[in-house]
């Protein structure tokens, strides 16, 4: 086999000695850049219909807007957006979920939850927290189902008619309607979408991140809007842990599961999750137990989730000790609530900036959901580095900023404006009913919480928890230590203990997975190996014509 062999992945290419150290699977990621020539290759084929689709949800003739070539489409982590001219000038995005990265294959229904979850996070918080930048979602249309559009860019008729069902809905005491109205535009494609403003005001964080997060001055400003995002958000209490969602009527409820971006990869790899899409939580505890299942279920089901025995006896006794650790960071006076709105995957590629990095737009809010309140936490993003590299010297810089940012949150909670009561009727109200109080009596004390979480260790915890491939690297890191240098001291001793009881037949599972592992790197070497095959006959072919062509010429 030829060492310098490679494969394409969607990002550049891996070759074989990348491939056998890596911890993904690597066999479903070199499946990916063929399913992305396939999903383009059909939306290339309905071009028309979707100049169609934007030109009825802007109201604009079909003839104005253009649909640039695959060049201009921006692939991104769960979606493909393409940029849509409307007489040459970039006006919208339209956006459609990757069925190849949200797991539609495997539990089909997935991209349509994604896009109804974050239809109803775009239309809640234009509603109920105006001054959260994002931008205008003119439209959307569920996979097979009806599209909506905004109410004020719709035609009279489907207007009026959202008026009346709106009006009998209130007769009836039914929730309100969100102000997108249904529509039938007959649309021949397969997959959902969403129309949104294409975002002209600032540029991405990630163009300026590494140049200038070094400068405090914009470093406070950023810093300072984003806290008041995270705190106009909890200013509305949730009742339950879950996501927003919208249904056929256009009314949005508090009754989907917490989806976050790690349900819909485990999925995606053919992981379950064992959280169905209707499971809300009405307690903490519980909500986390669900999430350690979900690592439990990564073990089990992930070829390669484990190198060798002795990484079994160390990732299951961590997720032993990470359940036995839940009481310890659930506080029990909040342990039902209230639960708060969080934007779960809020990164640099996500926040529109100024120069002088003042917040312009927020953008992709597909992963947001309700969760605890001491879920709420610094992004490590913030610090230059992934939560695993957060040590030695990069864990001074982390603690340095998670002060800075802590200090500026308690600063904006207390300012003149944080306590001005509003009487101000939201155009959207959803079956979670929020009595209005004064915001002395009503707001939660996020700084507060977040501090407290911050003394006690329970950041690092919870960032455990959302990490799957780094959760015994952070534990090991930053949650043992908690625990004083008994606990550091006796890990080895502790660990030989504590992993059989992850489950019962905890020896014959290891065994088995070693096993996989083993199978799983064959398949890479044989994955590679047709490759260098393939190589080598399209070499020999060549060549054959290349005699061809010279004997055919000499004659």
């Amino acid at each position: 086999m030829a060492s310098s062999t490679t494969l394409p992945l969607l990002t550049g290419k891996i070759s074989l000695s990348d491939a056998l150290d890596d911890e993904n699977d690597i066999l479903e990621q070199l499946s990916y850049p063929a399913k992305r020539s396939d999903f383009y290759d059909d939306l290339v084929t309905h071009s028309d219909d979707i100049k169609d689709i934007v030109s009825r949800h802007l109201g604009v003739s079909g003839a104005s807007c253009q649909v640039p070539s695959v060049d201009e489409w921006i692939h991104g982590s769960f979606n493909v957006c393409i940029p849509v001219y409307v007489n040459e000038e970039k006006k919208a995005i339209i956006r459609f979920p990757l069925p190849y990265k949200v797991g539609e294959a495997t539990y089909p229904g997935n991209a349509e939850e994604k896009i109804r979850c974050e239809v109803a996070t775009y239309a809640w918080i234009q509603a109920n927290c105006p001054s959260v930048p994002i931008p205008t979602l003119w439209g959307f249309g569920l996979p097979g189902g009806p599209s909506f559009t905004l109410l004020s860019q719709a035609p009279l008729f489907s207007r009026l008619g959202w008026y009346i069902r709106s009006f009998i809905s209130w007769l009836r005491g039914k929730p309100a309607r969100s102000r997108y109205a249904a529509r039938s535009l007959g649309q021949k494609l397969t997959s959902g979408y969403l129309l949104l403003d294409y975002v002209e005001n600032g540029r991405m964080l990630s163009e300026t991140w590494d140049a200038g997060s070094n400068d405090q001055t914009r470093r406070t400003r950023l810093f300072g809007s984003l806290a008041r995002v995270i705190l106009e958000l909890a200013k509305v209490p949730q009742p339950r842990i879950g996501s927003l969602t919208i249904d056929n009527k256009g009314v949005i409820s508090l009754s989907n599961r917490p989806l976050k971006r790690q349900l819909h990869q485990l999925e995606n790899l053919g992981i379950s999750t064992n959280i169905p899409r209707d499971k809300t939580y009405i307690s903490s505890d519980t909500y986390l137990l669900d999430l350690l299942a979900c690592h439990d279920s990564r073990v089990r089901d992930h070829p390669n989730s484990l190198i060798d025995e002795d990484d079994g006896h160390s990732l299951l006794s961590a997720l032993t000790i990470m359940r036995a650790l839940v009481p310890q960071f659930t506080d029990r006076e909040r342990r039902h609530g209230p639960f708060s709105l969080m934007l779960t995957d809020l990164h640099p590629s996500n926040i529109f900036v100024d120069d002088d990095w003042n917040l312009k737009c927020l953008v992709d809010l597909e992963w947001a959901c309700s969760q605890p309140i001491e879920m709420l936490r610094f992004p490590h993003w913030l610090s230059g580095r992934t939560m695993v590299e957060v040590t030695d010297e990069a864990l001074l810089t982390y603690n340095a900023r998670y002060e800075e940012f802590l200090t500026i949150l308690e600063a904006e909670q207390t300012s003149p404006g944080a306590e001005t009561d509003t009487e101000t009727e939201t155009e959207l109200e959803t079956e979670v009913v929020v009595e209005k109080k004064t915001p002395s009596e009503n707001a939660i004390p996020i700084g507060e919480i977040m501090r407290a979480g911050w003394d006690s260790g329970n950041v690092w915890y919870f960032n455990a928890l959302e990490t799957f491939s780094g959760l015994y690297n952070i534990f090991i890191q930053h949650v043992q230590p908690e625990y004083g240098d008994e606990a550091v001291g006796s890990w080895k001793d502790l660990q030989q203990s504590t992993w059989p009881y992850w489950a019962p037949g905890s020896r014959q599972f290891i065994a088995g997975k070693v096993q996989q592992k083993s199978q799983y790197l064959d398949q890479i070497r044989r994955a590679f190996e047709k490759k260098d095959e393939d190589d080598d006959t399209e070499t020999e072919t060549e060549t054959e014509t290349e005699d061809e062509s010279e004997s055919d010429f000499g004659n």
